[in-house]
């Protein structure tokens, strides 16, 4: 863990939890894709860049999930370097309780103000084409969250952020957790069409062709669709329809999982309801979904 990984050329990407992409934009600079989860993360990052005698120019986030942004602190206060995020990824980069508040839907319980979900605050600013260096672009990946950004490298190297996860992973975890299901849905059809020298999905191997991957990621969402219509054949609340999906793939429940897979289910509920699979009605006092 935490090994740098030569892609091709300038483009590295060391493996961690969530992969961290490091370009290289000269001999002695480098900016990251990304900076792990928290500040030990970061202080790994900073002690390998001192290895090969690298200083840190700039830091681009492909969105503004914990996991992601965790040593962005630390790393702007070792380095000074200038951080970018993406459209409302910089808002949430700035002021990281949005991600804890969204994800319950109000004020955050302390059981969810911790560095899972909420990283330490820094300064970022709005990533836009002339915030990025020579021979990288940027490519839009929403639907995991909301303005997601991959990026592609002078050498075909292409970083995915979240749009993917492994196999293992899908089967484990069976609800990923996604913001906008039809945006996934499209992202991933994309994705599946892209050629690249690598691919490097923060949370699955780089390989050279990501298609079959990118097809098990949506015959796993039409999976959860076809699991949620199935359980809303009577009219559910949305707490039962939860509680019936963590039954069935047999999930343990906790705060943490309650607001991802709560979220990430209500995001179906929306998907399928505004794509007229369900319907709902309000009957004493509740809102309930039912599959038409």
């Amino acid at each position: 863990m935490y090994e740098l990984v030569q892609a091709k050329g300038d483009s590295y990407y060391i493996q961690s939890p969530a992969k961290i992409g490091v370009f290289r934009l000269n001999e002695t600079a480098v900016c990251l894709i990304d900076s792990g989860n928290d500040k030990d993360a970061g202080r790994k990052v900073r002690q390998i860049l001192e290895r090969n005698h690298w200083t840190l120019a700039a830091i681009y986030n492909t969105h503004s999930n914990a996991d992601h942004i965790g040593g962005n602190k630390y790393l702007q206060g070792q380095s000074g370097c200038r951080i970018f995020a993406p459209g409302i990824e910089c808002g949430f980069t700035n002021h990281t309780v949005l991600e804890p508040a969204f994800l319950y839907g109000g004020v955050p319980p302390k059981d969810l103000r911790h560095k899972f979900l909420m990283a330490q605050e820094c300064k970022a600013e709005y990533l836009t084409p002339d915030t990025l260096p020579d021979g990288m672009t940027a490519i839009p990946l929403p639907g995991h969250f909301f303005d997601m950004m991959g990026f592609r490298t002078k050498d075909d190297v292409v970083y995915l952020a979240d749009c993917l996860s492994s196999r293992e992973t899908l089967e484990k975890y069976q609800i990923s957790f996604l913001y906008d299901v039809g945006a996934y849905l499209d992202t991933l059809d994309r994705v599946k069409e892209m050629k690249a020298a690598m691919f490097v999905p923060a949370h699955a191997e780089a390989t050279e062709d990501i298609a079959p991957l990118a097809q098990a990621n949506i015959d796993k969402v039409h999976e959860i669709a076809e699991k949620i219509l199935g359980v809303c054949k009577e009219a559910l609340c949305f707490e039962d329809i939860l509680q019936r999906l963590f039954n069935d793939f047999s999930l343990s429940m906790n705060f943490e999982q309650y607001v991802l897979i709560g979220s990430t289910v209500r995001s179906y509920l929306s998907w399928l309801k505004d794509t007229g699979r369900l319907d709902v009605a309000f009957v004493h006092g509740k809102l309930l979904w039912k599959a038409n």
